[in-house]
């Protein structure tokens, strides 16, 4: 069974994260999302509303596609998180350059804890480029419309 571990914060999750998990749910078995537990970055929604969150937008997604998608909330090292759930795989969306660099260098970190681990990107959809967790939760903080 290939396993493939889609991690992030999702704070919130977005339809570009959606547009990720969705192709990357054609290409294993069963693709685990990654609910990083990441206190530096000061989330706006819980960790238990970010699963929430991504159950529900995943929810038709696993029988529409023949997948399973589930959530695995995580706080240790990624390559930790992908021996806990038996992953070959580590996906990842870029939406431009700037993002390359960073995923680059983790990429590599990663291969040196685990060279058995291959990591996969996946490029977002031009129309999803733009958007950012970011960018939403900063909207939302000024009552703009995020739907």
């Amino acid at each position: 069974m290939r396993i493939g571990l889609y991690p992030g914060t999702f704070d919130p999750i977005t339809l570009g994260h959606v547009d990720i998990i969705r192709r990357a749910a054609m290409l294993v078995d069963r693709l685990v999302i990654g609910v990083a537990i990441n206190r530096d970055k000061g989330p706006l929604f819980s960790l238990e509303e970010r699963v929430s969150m991504i159950e529900l937008q995943c929810a038709g997604l696993s029988s529409e596609i023949g997948t399973e998608i589930v959530a695995h909330p995580f706080e240790n090292l990624l390559i930790d998180c992908a021996h806990d759930v038996g992953a070959g795989v580590i996906v990842r969306g870029l939406r431009a350059v700037a993002d390359f660099e960073y995923e680059f260098q983790m990429v590599g970190m990663n291969r040196v804890l685990d060279s058995t681990i291959e990591t996969v990107f996946l490029m977002a959809e031009a129309r999803h480029q733009a958007i950012a967790s970011k960018l939403v939760k900063e909207i939302a903080r000024l009552d703009g419309d995020v739907s």
